[in-house]
């Protein structure tokens, strides 16, 4: 843990704090006026945010999976047995995204081009919604991730 201490102008201060929030673990920033009154002088405690472990392989988030027509037809009777709002929930979208991620795995390795790339990064994209998780630099990858822990957990 180390301390930050930053002199700015008063109309910065927020902006300043955001940004040092979004590099570093930050507790709440101590302010205290400039001897000369102009400038403000911001006190934070921060810390290196903890590394990100490391994202799985396909092969790695997939091995419990069950296969791909398997997942198509649990997606296809969810999403149609279901009431429209209730489809939208976690194991819905985490499903759906590791199935389209599959698929769009299954046609990079085969050289096809489609949708399914595409889609599956759009799935991807509506999980970390639903999860409320900002800053993941690789949508797939995070529904990797999420799935190998839930395939776990079943």
């Amino acid at each position: 843990m180390f301390e930050i201490r930053i002199t700015c102008d008063p109309v910065d201060k927020d902006r300043v704090s955001e940004t040092l929030a979004a590099v570093f673990t930050t507790g709440p920033a101590r302010q205290h006026p400039t001897r000369d009154g102009l400038r403000t002088r911001l006190y934070l405690t921060a810390d290196h945010r903890p590394a990100q472990e490391p994202w799985p392989t396909p092969e790695e988030a997939y091995a419990l999976a069950p296969s791909i027509i398997s997942e198509i037809g649990w997606t296809a009777r969810t999403a149609a047995d279901r009431p429209f709002l209730d489809v939208l929930n976690r194991e819905f979208w985490l499903r759906k995204a590791a199935l389209l991620d599959r698929i769009a795995l299954s046609n990079e390795a085969d050289s096809v081009t489609g949708d399914a790339t595409d889609l599956a990064t759009r799935a991807a994209q509506r999980l970390i919604e639903l999860d409320d998780t900002a800053d993941v630099s690789d949508p797939r990858a995070y529904v990797r991730q999420q799935y190998a822990r839930w395939a776990r957990n079943q």
